[in-house]
């Protein structure tokens, strides 16, 4: 998917950095004064040949397939780069089995979004005990001595930022109801987005959530839960759901019910989603970002280690430890902005 202006920010082409700038304000230093450090920034100049074995997951839900697309995609960008791919697994030992494969191979630097953090934990260390960088996708493993880098999105920032942008929405309608359309509640990621959501609505007294529904990140779950939620719930003001796929099932839902009269937004980033939104002329008003080009961004974090490399727009020398990324809302005054990244 065509990279984002935030993701500029952070993997831009070039670094300057605040020494040089200063350097570059005085009149009594050299012209061409030299780099604050030696570290040299990755960027899209073809450098030395780095192997990248990928773990990703299972295509089977459309943020995880998008997360496939954008490592491959953004790994054919560069010619020195080499993917090496696994099948992709939702099952823990196939997914084990699959990058014990890749070490053995040797590869350069390994990027794994395990299908469970805490499971696989022992294998992404057995990956930096044979001296194999581990750049570890979302799901985070359970000890930071099994991965190089983290990288991932904020599930506490999304609850968060849908509770703000309907909180805006509501803040002068006196005994507002809200009502939430969540994923697996065994999940931890969850747990952390109702907990951003409830966070946010405590600012906005005049508002209650009235009801709440776990549903299962598929169209059917979606659709099922979100009838059970309009029968229980004859009046509510705004929707928040955690997933666009299940989205998908739950715009069903509310359409066979022929409801109109609240506001909906959505969560992750789907292109119908976005194309929705732009429309304008339903329920879905805004979505809150989960952005897989996170996987685009793990990839150039591993060309970089690869390539013993710092990261474009920073001084450091070395790539940072985590990277979380920001949960926008994406509403029709931007939704032009973001489309390229959203997904089907």
């Amino acid at each position: 998917m065509p990279e984002t202006s935030r993701r500029g920010l952070l993997f831009g082409t070039a670094a300057v950095s605040a020494g040089a700038l200063l350097t570059a304000c005085t009149s009594n230093e050299p012209k061409n004064p030299a780099p604050a450090n030696n570290a040299p920034a990755a960027d899209d100049k073809p450098g030395a040949p780095v192997t990248i074995g990928f773990a990703g997951p299972q295509a089977d839900h459309g943020w995880l397939n998008a997360i496939n697309v954008n490592a491959k995609q953004r790994a054919e960008k560069y010619s020195e780069v080499t993917l090496e791919i696994t099948e992709g697994s939702n099952d823990t030992a196939t997914q084990i089995g699959q990058i014990q494969t890749l070490i053995n191979k040797k590869v350069d630097v390994l990027v794994i979004l395990p299908a469970d953090g805490k499971a696989l934990t022992q294998v992404g260390l057995q990956a930096m005990k044979a001296g194999i960088p581990v750049i570890n996708l979302d799901r985070i493993f359970a000890s930071p001595q099994a991965y190089r880098c983290w990288i991932g999105g904020d599930n506490y920032g999304m609850g968060l930022n849908a509770g703000r942008y309907i909180g805006e929405q509501l803040k002068d309608k006196p005994d507002a109801k809200v009502v939430e359309l969540a994923g697996l509640d065994n999940l931890e990621l969850t747990k952390q987005r109702t907990q951003g959501f409830d966070d946010a609505l405590k600012n906005y007294p005049n508002i209650r959530k009235v009801a709440r529904q776990a549903a299962e990140f598929t169209v059917e779950s979606g659709q099922a839960k979100m009838a059970q939620l309009l029968q229980a719930q004859q009046q509510f003001d705004a929707l928040w759901n955690h997933d666009d796929d299940q989205g998908v099932g739950a715009l069903r839902a509310i359409q066979q019910a022929g409801r109109d009269d609240f506001l909906m937004v959505g969560g992750a980033g789907a292109k119908s989603a976005m194309d929705a939104i732009k429309a304008g002329d339903g329920v879905l008003k805004a979505t809150v970002l989960y952005p897989p080009t996170m996987a685009a961004s793990a990839i150039d974090l591993a060309r970089a280690l690869g390539q013993k490399k710092g990261v474009g727009g920073m001084s450091e020398l070395e790539i940072p430890a985590s990277i979380t990324l920001y949960s926008a809302v994406v509403t029709k005054e931007n939704v032009d902005e973001y489309l390229p990244t959203g997904f089907n």
